[in-house]
């Protein structure tokens, strides 16, 4: 998955900053080198870890018991959900004539 995430990233900024023109005139895509350059090291994998730790800073800070964050955090599910369709949904007729 880090690796796709990355290919895509890689895709995105070619297609953003455009071809290079060489020195024999003619039109070609940026290297990987290149686009390593543009991005100086950062990559979208680091961002998301960065505010994936920003956020959840942020959910411990939340320390009122009768704050919202807090109750779906401590919510814990009463019983599983049964399987298949809702009752409801199995007597209805769709297909009335």
């Amino acid at each position: 998955m880090i690796n796709k995430l990355m290919i895509f990233e890689k895709r995105i900024i070619r297609k953003i900053s455009g071809p290079t023109r060489t020195d024999g005139g003619y039109w070609r895509s940026k290297t990987n080198q290149e686009i390593n350059k543009i991005l100086k090291g950062q990559n979208i994998i680091g961002f998301i870890k960065k505010q994936t730790l920003n956020w959840l800073g942020h959910v411990a800070q939340c320390t009122a018991k009768d704050n919202n964050v807090q109750k779906t955090k401590g919510w814990k599910p009463m019983s599983k959900r049964p399987i298949g369709r809702p009752e409801h949904f199995r007597k209805m007729t769709f297909w009335k004539i």
